[in-house]
C-alpha cells in the first residue's frame, strides 16, 4: 500500500473531522493506518503506540522518520470516537476502495460473495431477575454521579445490601418471587421519585434503560398492582420480542439471538462481503453491523445499494441460504443485474426430515381472515402475525 498507493489516506480527508483553529494535532491519516495495523495484530492501544516509536515496519507504513517519537496512546481513543461520527468509518472505506479501483486492485463486475458473522456485546449473560436488579443499580450509580441529592430520602441501608455491588444471582436464586416483587417496587420508586423531581425525562442512558427494563418485565393487573410478566403460552400478559427485549442496561442495542438449537449469543451481526476473482487479492468491499436478530436476506438489497455507490457492484454474488429470499433476488436482478447464487432455505421440520406428517404447503392460509385451515378442516384459534394495514385514504 505504501509503495504502489502512497497510503490508503490522506489528511486531507479528514479535513471536516477537526476544527480549523487550535495546535495542529498528529496525522490523522496515520492514525488510521495505525488502526488497521492494530486490528491485524491484535494491539492494545500502549502497544500500538509503542510500535510506532519502535518498530521499523510501522514507521515505513506511515512514511515516519526512523527518530519520530510517534505519539500517545489516548490518541487512538479519540481517533476511534471521531470515526463512530456520522458513517465515517464508510467514508474511509469508500476512498481506500476508490485508490484500490484506479491501482487496478478490485474491479466492478466480478464474483464476491457475503457471509455474516456473530459480533458479542461486552456484556454478562443476565438472567431477568438479574437484569432488572443490575438496572436499577447502575440507575443509582449515575444518579448518585449526576445529582446526588436525589436519592438523600429514597436510598436507606437496605438499598446499599441490594444494590452496592455487581448482581450475581444464578439461575436458581433464594426467595425469587420476594425478590422480584421488591425489586420491581424499587425501580418503580426510583423512577417516580426521578419524575418528581422533574428529572424523569431528561435523565441520562441508565435511566431511561431501567425504564424500558421495567416496561418488559412488569405489567400492572386489574387491581393497579405490579405484576411479573409471563409468556403468553404461560397465561401471561406476554413478553417482548428478542427485536425489542434489551439484554443489558449498559448497551440497550444488544439482542439475543439463536440459530437453531446449539448456535446463541448477545450482541450484533457483522456482515461481510470481498471480491473472490481467480486472478487477484480478495479485497473487503461492504461492512455492515446490524442488530443479531435481523434476517439475513434484509440486508442484502442495502448491500447491493452500497456497492453500486462505489461502483464495484458484483456480475455474481454468492451467498448462503440465509440472504437467498426470492424477492430479494428478484429485486437484485432487476434493479442492478447481479445474479445471486446460493442455496434456498429447505425446511427444517422433523416432520420433513423424516418425511411423514404434513408440510407447511399442506396449509392454507388467508391472510385477509388471518386464519389457517390445516389439511383435516381444522381452522386456527388465534393469528400472532403483525395486524395488516389498513387501506390509504386518497
Amino acid at each position: 500500500m505504501r509503495d504502489r498507493l502512497d497510503g490508503l489516506w490522506h489528511d486531507e480527508d479528514f479535513a471536516d473531522w477537526y476544527p480549523r483553529d487550535g495546535r495542529p494535532g498528529f496525522s490523522p491519516a496515520q492514525l488510521a493506518t495505525v488502526c488497521v495495523l492494530q486490528f491485524l495484530l491484535g494491539l492494545s492501544d500502549r502497544q500500538a503506540a509503542e510500535a510506532v516509536r519502535c518498530r521499523i515496519d510501522f514507521k515505513y507504513a506511515m512514511a515516519m522518520e526512523l527518530d519520530d517519537p510517534g505519539f500517545h496512546h489516548s490518541m487512538l481513543a479519540d481517533f476511534r470516537d471521531r470515526l463512530a461520527e456520522d458513517d465515517r468509518a464508510d467514508r474511509l472505506l469508500d476512498l481506500a476502495l476508490a485508490r484500490l479501483k484506479e491501482a487496478g486492485l478490485v474491479r466492478e463486475r466480478t464474483t464476491q460473495r457475503t457471509d455474516s458473522t456473530h459480533v458479542l456485546a461486552a456484556v454478562r449473560d443476565l438472567t431477568r431477575l438479574e437484569l432488572i436488579t443490575e438496572a436499577v443499580r447502575a440507575a443509582l450509580e449515575e444518579v448518585a454521579g449526576t445529582s446526588p441529592h436525589l436519592l438523600d430520602e429514597l436510598v436507606d441501608e437496605d438499598w446499599g445490601l441490594r444494590y452496592g455491588r455487581p448482581v450475581r444471582l444464578g439461575k436458581n436464586p433464594t426467595r425469587p418471587k420476594t425478590r422480584i416483587l421488591a425489586t420491581g417496587n424499587d425501580a418503580v420508586r426510583l423512577l417516580e421519585n426521578l419524575y418528581q423531581h422533574g428529572t424523569g425525562r431528561t435523565a441520562g442512558p441508565r435511566v431511561q434503560a431501567l425504564r424500558q427494563i421495567v416496561v418488559q418485565n412488569y405489567h400492572r393487573d386489574a387491581a393497579g398492582h405490579l405484576r411479573w410478566r409471563a409468556a403468553e403460552k404461560e397465561g401471561g400478559a406476554g413478553l417482548p420480542p428478542s427485536s425489542r427485549a434489551i439484554v443489558s442496561p449498559y448497551d440497550t442495542s444488544a439482542r439475543y439471538a439463536r440459530h437453531g438449537h446449539i448456535i446463541s449469543w448477545q450482541g450484533f451481526s457483522a456482515h461481510l462481503t470481498e471480491t473472490c476473482p481467480p486472478d487477484g487479492p480478495n479485497v473487503i468491499t461492504d461492512v455492515v453491523t446490524t442488530a443479531a436478530t435481523t434476517h439475513d436476506g434484509r440486508v442484502l438489497p442495502g448491500i447491493h445499494a452500497r456497492l453500486a455507490r462505489r461502483g464495484l457492484l458484483p456480475a455474481e454474488h454468492l451467498v448462503d441460504a440465509g440472504y437467498t429470499s426470492l424477492p430479494h433476488l428478484a429485486q437484485a436482478t432487476r434493479e442492478h443485474q447481479v445474479t445471486v447464487s446460493g442455496p434456498l432455505r429447505s425446511n427444517p421440520t422433523l416432520q420433513h426430515r423424516r418425511n411423514e406428517g404434513f408440510a407447511r404447503d399442506d396449509f392454507r392460509i388467508d391472510y385477509d381472515r388471518q386464519q389457517v385451515t390445516c389439511p383435516q378442516g381444522q381452522i386456527s384459534a388465534g393469528w400472532h402475525g403483525r395486524p395488516p394495514r389498513p387501506p390509504r385514504l386518497r
